[in-house]
C-alpha cells in the first residue's frame, strides 16, 4: 500500500541566506519541499527539492508555485507594489505562513529607529493577519554573517577595519539559528501565531566582533574609528544612503547599552543559539579567499 504523499512546503527566497538552510532543515526533516526562484534550475538544491519559477511582481506567476501547498515560508525580496496581491494569492491556496520579518516591534533603541524595510515588514504582518491566514513571525536581529558583507573586503586589504560606533553592541544570530527556527515552525505544531524575536547568546561590540575575527583567524586585524559622517563618505556609491542612516542610527541609539537578547532559539530548539565566534570559526576561510557576498 502506497501512502499518500504529503503536500510540500513553499519556500521563497530559497538560494539566500536564510531560505537556503530552510530548505536543508526541511528536507533533512523528510518534508516536501517546493523552492521558488526567479531560475528553473539554480545551482546547489537538493535534487528533491521540486524547483517552481515565479515573481512578486507578478502575482498571478505564483499560482503553480501555490497548488497544493501546506504552508509558505515568506521572505520578501520585492518592492511593496504587490505585497497585497501576493498575500491575497498566499491565503487563496495555503493555510498558513511563517514570514520572515524584523524585530521592529522590539522596545529596545537599536531597533526602534526609522526603517524603510521595517515599516515594509510591518505592512506585511498586517496584510497577513488580514487574510486570516494562520501566521507565525520570525524576527531575527543582527545576522553574524554581516560581518562578512561589512568587513571582508577591509580585512583581506590590509586588515584595517573602518568603521563607526565601535561601543555598539550587539547580540549577532547564527543564520543556520534562523533557518532553523524557521524550518521547525513549518512542520511542528504548536507555533501557530507564534511572534518570535530571534538573537544570539551574548552582547558584542563591533570592535569586539572585529576582535573575534582577527582571533579566530590568527590575524592581527585593527579597528579604526570614524566618525557618522566620514563613514557616509567611505560608503558613498556603495551603499543606498537610507541604509546607511538607518544604521548609523541604531547603532548611535544602542550606545551605552548592551544588546536585546532573548532565549527564544534555545526555546524552539532545545539547543543553545551558536555564539559569533562559531560563526566566524565555520566561516573564516570566506574572509581571506573566494568571492565576497553582496549585501
Amino acid at each position: 500500500m502506497t501512502l499518500p504523499r504529503a503536500p510540500p512546503v513553499l519556500v521563497t527566497g530559497a538560494t539566500g541566506r536564510v531560505g537556503r538552510g530552510v530548505v536543508d532543515q526541511l528536507t533533512t526533516a523528510g518534508v516536501p519541499v517546493r523552492a521558488l526562484t526567479h531560475q528553473t534550475e539554480p545551482a546547489g538544491l537538493p535534487e528533491s527539492v521540486e524547483v517552481v519559477t515565479g515573481d512578486f511582481t507578478v502575482p498571478e506567476s505564483l499560482d503553480a508555485a501555490l497548488q497544493g501547498v501546506a504552508a509558505v515560508f515568506l521572505v520578501w525580496t520585492a518592492p511593496p507594489a504587490t505585497a497585497p496581491a501576493v498575500v491575497d494569492r498566499l491565503a487563496t491556496y495555503a493555510r498558513r505562513v511563517v514570514f520572515l520579518s524584523a524585530p521592529h516591534q522590539t522596545p529596545h533603541p537599536f531597533f526602534q529607529q526609522p526603517n524603510p524595510m521595517a515599516a515594509l515588514y510591518a505592512d506585511i504582518e498586517r496584510l497577513i493577519a488580514a487574510a486570516g491566514l494562520e501566521w507565525t513571525i520570525i524576527r531575527p536581529g543582527m545576522f553574524a554573517s554581516n560581518a562578512l558583507l561589512w568587513w571582508a573586503a577591509a580585512i583581506r586589504a590590509d586588515g584595517v577595519v573602518r568603521w563607526p560606533y565601535g561601543a555598539a553592541e550587539t547580540a549577532p544570530v547564527d543564520d543556520r539559528d534562523v533557518a532553523a527556527v524557521a524550518a521547525r515552525t513549518l512542520y511542528q505544531d504548536g507555533h501557530a501565531f507564534g511572534d518570535y524575536v530571534l538573537t544570539g547568546p551574548e552582547s558584542l561590540s563591533q570592535m569586539a566582533q572585529v576582535s573575534i575575527i582577527g582571533d579566530v583567524l590568527g590575524r592581527r586585524i585593527t579597528f579604526a574609528e570614524l566618525s557618522p559622517d566620514e563613514f557616509r563618505g567611505e560608503a558613498e556609491g556603495r551603499w543606498p544612503r537610507p541604509v546607511v542612516d538607518m544604521l548609523l542610527a541604531a547603532w548611535g541609539a544602542t550606545m551605552g547599552r548592551p544588546a536585546f537578547i532573548t532565549s527564544t532559539v534555545s526555546d524552539i530548539l532545545g539547543s543553545a543559539p551558536r555564539s559569533f565566534r562559531q560563526w566566524i570559526a565555520d566561516h573564516g576561510t570566506s574572509f581571506t579567499e573566494g568571492p565576497i557576498p553582496s549585501s
